[in-house]
């Protein structure tokens, strides 16, 4: 059984056959995805994937790429869109510094600031995007205990993971754990208590090794199950009802 914690089915790269896909997920083992807006439109589908899969669950919030685009209005209408009955997070949001044509650092930390607020109040978790701006990220998630979730896609070193879990927050691992060079997120893996692993996709990015290149989906995630296991000697179906027992907590479910 799979949990994909993380996913992005309205991607483009799902347009030509996302029904076929989804199906086969289901059938192959899935039993759960949680499907993350980065944009207002992809809030928008995740929603909509979540109303037509009963095994889909939304999280609806505006990436920092987008961050200049989120204005009040925007804001209501993620806060009304947050308030269907299969969004149980806020997300994807966070900060990005790795692309310099992404919105000002401050334009992002003022977008992320305002969806920290809105998931306070709404008592949801969040779903962090953290690509190289961990201190910023740190601190801002400081300025707002009461608020809980998952930094997804980690990429942190083993440091950062120590302030994030103790903040209450789960750590996520894609992909990217299986490829040859990762060994900072091996080291972060073994650090991480069994209580507060994610497994995700990332999907359509982030296929694990052997499918590392091609287009990824939630039924590769046993790949990154395999590398958690030599990790925590212990056997997949142990890390498996782990990762989902985790998810369900996180979301609430």
């Amino acid at each position: 059984m799979i949990f994909d914690s993380h996913a992005h089915y309205d991607d483009d790269a799902f347009n030509e056959d996302r029904n076929e896909v989804i199906e086969e997920i289901k059938n192959n083992g899935v039993i759960g995805v949680l499907n993350c807006g980065s944009s207002f439109e992809g809030a928008r589908e995740s929603v909509q994937l979540a109303d037509k899969y009963d095994f889909f669950y939304a999280a609806v919030g505006i990436h920092p790429e987008y961050a200049d685009k989120l204005d009040e209005d925007m804001l209501e209408q993620i806060k009304v869109l947050a308030m269907h009955h299969k969004v149980k997070a806020i997300g994807e949001i966070g900060l990005d510094y790795y692309y310099e044509e992404n919105p000002e650092r401050e334009v992002q930390k003022a977008a992320f600031r305002k969806q920290m607020e809105l998931a306070a109040q709404l008592k949801l978790p969040v779903v962090i995007h953290d690509r190289d701006a961990h201190e910023d990220t740190l601190k801002i998630l400081k300025e707002y205990p009461q608020v809980k979730g998952v930094v997804h896609c980690f990429s942190g070193s083993v440091e950062f993971a120590r302030e994030c879990l103790k903040l209450g927050f789960y750590i996520g691992f894609t992909g990217v754990i299986t490829f040859k060079n990762a060994k900072k997120i091996l080291e972060v893996a073994k650090e991480v208590p069994l209580n507060r692993l994610l497994v995700e996709t990332d999907c359509p990015y982030m296929a694990p090794t052997p499918h590392r290149g091609k287009r990824n989906k939630s039924d590769y995630i046993p790949f990154i199950v395999e590398k958690l296991c030599e990790i925590k000697g212990l056997s997949e179906e142990e890390i498996n009802n782990f990762t989902i027992n985790n998810t369900k907590e996180l979301l609430k479910l």
